[in-house]
């Protein structure tokens, strides 16, 4: 078994074996023209016998880029952030960047530490899915022009790029389906209403309600306290359940994602009562497993693949940017009802 170095190898130990100086090491190692390819090709052999790794954080020193972003999700269990960060990691992948991923687990304090450790490790930029309870870390960002991507969130006052779905027409469509599937009394679980998409989605929910002649009744938005840290099914479970027990009459319930509602197919179920016969469900992000349950899950599908690509494209474009532009960009994706069986 090949002991492993104790000491890395350097430039200079390089150099002494080829019989050159380090600044030709130097410059074969980086590619440089101004070098012959026999003498590149000797050195870059010798590099590799040697078990030579570039000093990264020397480079850093010099050039003050580290080709690192962090990216700060919300709760990583939920299938819909992997979904997402697929379309990062193609776009990071592809323009040769390192990522940093930290997992917030739906607390404020969390997010507000792990952007002060990101910045400490000299990343590049910042996407951040931010929970919105507070906004004092971002306006730290955004004041100091800090390159920062807000991904699945919109943050209407503010000068800070953005990107994030149609959340008032999903919410819209959503509801609409329910009415035309026959549904008048149309429970809505969510998250809490700091949440931009939870409101959005909400505006949708009353528009469609509006339209067809139905007063809107706030009773029927239910709100989950404990929906992040992989709490999602259980809150659609305990809502669902909480609603029974009060005897509340209704025979659709339009979720705020996927898992919520497959808690509330699974509390249905085991308190007997149909699917979509007796009450109708409906999801929001048509993750995988939606089409896996039983009923499969009628839902909003979301553009998750292109939200974390375009995410990490709008990041670099304003790392890259020769000068500081003070002018932010929006980009609002559409969504798509998927009809399946609830």
């Amino acid at each position: 078994m090949k002991r492993i170095q104790s000491k890395f190898v350097t430039v200079k130990d390089i150099a002494k074996k080829a019989g050159v100086s380090p600044n030709t090491v130097s410059r074969a190692l980086n590619n440089r023209p101004d070098i012959s390819q026999t003498t590149k090709n000797k050195i870059l052999k010798i590099a590799r016998e040697m078990g030579y790794v570039r000093n990264v954080y020397a480079t850093i020193l010099k050039s003050n880029v580290t080709h690192t972003i962090g990216v700060i999700m919300s709760d990583s269990s939920n299938p819909f952030f992997s979904e997402v960060f697929k379309g990062i990691d193609k776009a990071a992948r592809e323009k040769d960047y390192q990522i940093i991923i930290m997992n917030s687990e739906g607390v404020y304090e969390n997010e507000e530490r792990f952007i002060k450790t990101l910045l400490e490790r000299r990343v590049d930029g910042i996407l951040l899915f931010p929970m919105q309870e507070s906004y004092e870390d971002i306006r730290e960002l955004v004041k100091e022009h800090f390159p920062i991507v807000l991904v699945g969130r919109e943050i209407d006052e503010w000068n800070v790029d953005e990107i994030f779905s149609d959340e008032v027409k999903g919410g819209y469509i959503a509801t609409k389906h329910l009415l035309e599937k026959g549904c008048k009394r149309i429970k809505m679980i969510t998250d809490q209403l700091y949440n931009s998409a939870s409101l959005g989605r909400l505006e949708g929910y009353k528009k469609a309600l509006q339209e067809k002649g139905i007063p809107f009744c706030e009773e029927n938005v239910k709100l989950c306290h404990h929906i992040h840290e992989g709490y999602h099914v259980q809150a659609g479970y305990d809502k669902t359940i909480e609603m029974l027990q009060r005897k509340e009459e209704f025979d659709g319930v339009f979720c705020y994602n996927d898992l919520i509602a497959y808690g509330v197919i699974k509390a249905l179920k085991e308190n007997g009562f149909r699917i979509p016969e007796d009450v109708s469900v409906i999801g929001y992000d048509d993750i995988a497993f939606s089409r896996l349950i039983e009923p499969q899950l009628t839902t909003i599908k979301v553009k998750k693949f292109e939200m974390g690509y375009e995410a990490f494209q709008m990041l670099h474009k304003r790392i890259t940017a020769k000068k500081i532009n003070n002018s932010s960009t929006r980009k609002v994706l559409d969504v798509e009802l998927i009809v399946r069986d609830s």
